[in-house]
C-alpha cells in the first residue's frame, strides 16, 4: 500500500472498506518523523494526530505500512545484488566449462582428456550446486517478505549461432542471440510489430565488451576537434567527416551497405540548468527520459537490466532499451532502435552517457526505415554555478524505403531533424522549465492572481506538460489506418488516425488524429508569434467561434518570452460573461529546432483541481495544436541558430496542424465516414482560415 493512503476498517464486518489520502503536507511531516523514530510510542503518535489532524488510528497504520514498505525495498535491493552477482559467476563458470570442452593438448594436438579435466569439471559441479543451493535459501528468505516466490534464474543456455547482431557503426561485428522469457523479466513486452529480445548469459559479456568500446569511442568523438569534425552552412554545425572518420576508428566500409544508405553525424555543445547526478537520473529512467524529450522520445522503455550500477550509483549501469524518435509529422516516419544505454562516471563530477543499436532480427519488420545508432550520448560537466556543460554526439546509418515526404526532404536529409542540435535545444528548454517549476515564486513574466499557490501552479504545468506529450505521441503514432487524400504535388494530404483509449488521462472512447503540413515563405519565428498571441486566434480558431479571447493567467517556461502556459477564456455571449464560457489549456514552446502550440478544452471544475494543487493526472485532455519547424532550405543572411535568434534563418516555415476529436465514448464504437469528412473539413477550412490571415505578413 502506497505510504500516502491509509486505510480506516469499518467498525462492522458488512461495511465497505473506506480509503483516507493524506496532504502532502501530512507525508512530508510523517516522513521527517519516520526517519527519526520508525517505530513512536503512544505518545508520540496522539501528538502527530493532534498536529495534524488525523486521529492516533491513521498515525499508527501509517507507520506500520511504512516499515512494511521499507523492509520489502531492502529485501528486494538485497536479492537484485545477490542475483547479480550469481548472474556473473555463471558466466564464468560456462566460459570456463566451453575452455575446457575445446582444450588442445600442445604436444600432440589432440583434446585434452587428463585426470585434471575432469577434477576441474567436478569442481564447476559443485560450485554450482553450492550457488543454487544459496540461491533457494536467499529466495526463501525473501519470499516470506514479499509474500510470494523469487522468480527463478532461467537454464543456462548452451552457445549457439545468433541472428541478432551486436555491432559498433554496423561494421560486421557478430555477434549472438537473444531469447528471452517475458515472465521471467517480470515486465510487459514492448507493443507494437516487433519480436521481444532477451538476453542469455552468453550474450552479456560481449554487450558489456560491445557498450564499453561504444563509450571510448564516443568519449574520442566529443573530445576531437578538426579534421575529424567540420563545420558546414551558415549555422556552423558541426558534422564528422567520415574519411577520417574511418581512418582513426580503422572502420572497413559495410560491404553488404546498400547504395542508398546515407550517414546522418553531428555534434552540439551547451550549458543548461541541471546537475550532473539530476540528469544522468532522467537519462536512465525511461519515463524521466520521455520527460526530459517529450518532443523527440515519445515511447521508451528499458527492456533488461544488464549491469545495475555500482554502490548504489548510476555508475557502471548498462540496460537493454527500445526508443522511438519522431519528426512532429506523420509523413516524417519515426525512428525505432533497440540499443544498449551504458552510464559511467568517469571522474567527480563527469559523466559519460552512450547508445549503440543492436540490429533488428531479419523478420522483425519492424519498420520500413533501417537504422542504426552509431555510438552516440553525451559528456556532462558539472560547472560551479548548478548548471552542466553537455557535449553531444548524434551517429546514424540510415536507409529508409518510405521517406518524409518532399516538404521535409531538406531538413531531414540534412540530418537538422533528429541531430545534436535538436537533442541539444530541447535539452536546454526542458531544464528551464524544469527550473521553474521548482520555483516558488512567480516570475515578472507570469500573470498573477488566478492561481492561489506554488502547488497549484505546479500542478498546473504537469497538466500541461501531460497535454504537450499526448499532442506529440499522436504525431509520431506508427499504427492505425490512415487515409490519405493529396491535392497536389506538394501537398501532403490530411492524415487520419483513429485510436480507441481507455487511460485515465484521456476521454475514454474513440477518437481521430488528423493533420496535414503546408509549406509557408514565412520565417518560423513570424509563424510562431502569430499563433501564440491570443488577439490573432479569432482569426483560426473554431473553439472561440469568431469571438474574442482573453488570456486569465499565464505561467513562464523559460528565458524566451515564447515558453510559456497560458489559460484562456473565449466568452460566447458578452453580454452575459459568466454564462456560455470555453477555458482553453494552451502551452507554447520554442527553441533553435523549432516551435510548438498545443492547447485543448478544458471544464472549470478540472481547471480547480489543477490549480488547487491536486493530482492532474486524471484529468482527461485531448490536445490539438501546431507545430512549425524550418524548412531547412539554404535561407539568406548570415545568422546562426541561438537562444536569442530561434531556427535561425530559413527560407521559409513547415506548419503541421494536428486536431484531435471524439467519434465516440464507447470504446465499440466504429468509424464512420461522416466522421472522417467532419475532421476533413475543419483542417481544409482551418488551413484556408490560416493562409488568409497570413497573407497580409507576406504569406
Amino acid at each position: 500500500m502506497d505510504s500516502g493512503d491509509e486505510q480506516d476498517v469499518a467498525e462492522s464486518k458488512g461495511k465497505k472498506k473506506r480509503y483516507h489520502r493524506h496532504t502532502p503536507r501530512q507525508i512530508q511531516e510523517l516522513e521527517g518523523v519516520f526517519k527519526m523514530c520508525p517505530h513512536p510510542d503512544e505518545k508520540q503518535r496522539m501528538q502527530l494526530s493532534r498536529d495534524l489532524g488525523l486521529e492516533p488510528r491513521q498515525i499508527k497504520f501509517w507507520f506500520q505500512n511504512r516499515r512494511t514498505q521499507l523492509k520489502t525495498q531492502h529485501e528486494r535491493a538485497d536479492n537484485c545484488s545477490l542475483r547479480s552477482e550469481n548472474d556473473k559467476i555463471r558466466c564464468e563458470n560456462i566460459a570456463m566449462r566451453e575452455a575446457l570442452k575445446n582444450a588442445i593438448c600442445t604436444a600432440c594436438g589432440s583434446p585434452q582428456t587428463s585426470e585434471d579435466s575432469y577434477h576441474d569439471e567436478q569442481k564447476l559441479r559443485l560450485e554450482n550446486a553450492r550457488l543454487k543451493d544459496e540461491l533457494d535459501r536467499v529466495s526463501t528468505i525473501t519470499s516470506k517478505y514479499l509474500g510470494r516466490p523469487i522468480t527463478q534464474l532461467p537454464p543456462i543456455q548452451p552457445p549457439s549461432i545468433s541472428s541478432l547482431e551486436l555491432t559498433v557503426g554496423g561494421y560486421g561485428n557478430h555477434g549472438f542471440t537473444p531469447s528471452v522469457d517475458p515472465d521471467h523479466l517480470g515486465i510487459d513486452p514492448p507493443s507494437g510489430p516487433f519480436p521481444f529480445l532477451a538476453i542469455s548469459e552468453i550474450d552479456r559479456p560481449m554487450m558489456v565488451e560491445l557498450a564499453t568500446r561504444s563509450m571510448e569511442e564516443l568519449i574520442r568523438l566529443a573530445q576531437t576537434e578538426e579534421p575529424l569534425w567540420t563545420r558546414i552552412g551558415i549555422d556552423g554545425r558541426e558534422v564528422l567527416h567520415i574519411e577520417t572518420y574511418e581512418r582513426i576508428f580503422s572502420r572497413q566500409a559495410n560491404p553488404f551497405r546498400s547504395p542508398s544508405t546515407r550517414v546522418e553525424s553531428s555534434r552540439d555543445s551547451a550549458d543548461v540548468i541541471m546537475n550532473s547526478i539530476a540528469l544522468v537520473d532522467m537519462f536512465m529512467d525511461p519515463g524521466k527520459w520521455m520527460d526530459l524529450f517529450p518532443t523527440i522520445v515519445t515511447n521508451a522503455r528499458t527492456i533488461e537490466i544488464i549491469m545495475p550500477g555500482m554502490d548504489g550509483s548510476k555508475s557502471g549501469a548498462l540496460v537493454l532499451m527500445y526508443g522511438e524518435f519522431v519528426g512532429l509529422s506523420p509523413v516524417v516516419p519515426l525512428r525505432e532502435f533497440w540499443f544498449l544505454r551504458y552510464c559511467q562516471q568517469v571522474e567527480q563530477g563527469l559523466w559519460v552517457i552512450s547508445d549503440v543499436s543492436i540490429h533488428y532480427p531479419k523478420d522483425s519488420h519492424v519498420s520500413s526505415c533501417t537504422k542504426h545508432r552509431l555510438p552516440s550520448g553525451c559528456v556532462i560537466q558539472d560547472m560551479s554555478n548548478g548548471y552542466s556543460k553537455v557535449v553531444w554526439v548524434e551517429h546514424m546509418e540510415i536507409e529508409e524505403d518510405n521517406p518524409a515526404h518532399q516538404l521535409y526532404h531538406d531538413l531531414v536529409d540534412s540530418g537538422i531533424a533528429f541531430g545534436a542540435q535538436r537533442w541539444v535545444a530541447t535539452l536546454q528548454r526542458m531544464c528551464e522549465r524544469f527550473a521553474c517549476q521548482m520555483v516558488n515564486g512567480n516570475s515578472p513574466r507570469d500573470l498573477v492572481g488566478v492561481i492561489p499557490t506554488a502547488e497549484g501552479k505546479r500542478s498546473m504545468m504537469r497538466l500541461s506538460q501531460r497535454m504537450v506529450n499526448n499532442f506529440c505521441s499522436t504525431l509520431g503514432s506508427s499504427t492505425g489506418h490512415r487515409w490519405t487524400a493529396p491535392a497536389g504535388l506538394n501537398d501532403v494530404g490530411i492524415r487520419v488516425t483513429i485510436h480507441k483509449c481507455l487511460d485515465p488521462g484521456q476521454p475514454n472512447g474513440v477518437f481521430l488524429s488528423a493533420a496535414t503540413s503546408i509549406w509557408l515563405p514565412l520565417s518560423p519565428q513570424t509563424v510562431f508569434s502569430f499563433f501564440r498571441d491570443e488577439r490573432s486566434r479569432v482569426q483560426w480558431d473554431v473553439l472561440s467561434k469568431g469571438k474574442a479571447v482573453q488570456e486569465v493567467t499565464r505561467i513562464e517556461n523559460g528565458q524566451h518570452p515564447g515558453n510559456c502556459i497560458s489559460l484562456l477564456r473565449a466568452a460566447l455571449n458578452p453580454s452575459n460573461p459568466n454564462e456560455g464560457n470555453i477555458l482553453i489549456l494552451q502551452e507554447s514552446c520554442t527553441d533553435s529546432s523549432g516551435s510548438l502550440v498545443v492547447y485543448a478544452s478544458v471544464d472549470l471544475p478540472s481547471i480547480n483541481i489543477a490549480m488547487s494543487g491536486e493530482d492532474p493526472s486524471f484529468i482527461p485532455i485531448l490536445p490539438s495544436g501546431f507545430v512549425v519547424l524550418p524548412d531547412g532550405r539554404p535561407g539568406t543572411g548570415s545568422s546562426a541558430c541561438s537562444s536569442s535568434n530561434p531556427m535561425g534563418r530559413s527560407s521559409g516555415s513547415v506548419l503541421t496542424v494536428a486536431f484531435q476529436i471524439m467519434v465516440s465514448s464507447l470504446p465499440s464504437a466504429k468509424l464512420n465516414l461522416e466522421s472522417v469528412e467532419t475532421v476533413n473539413h475543419l483542417i481544409g477550412d482551418t488551413v484556408q482560415q490560416i493562409k488568409a490571415a497570413l497573407s497580409s505578413l507576406g504569406a
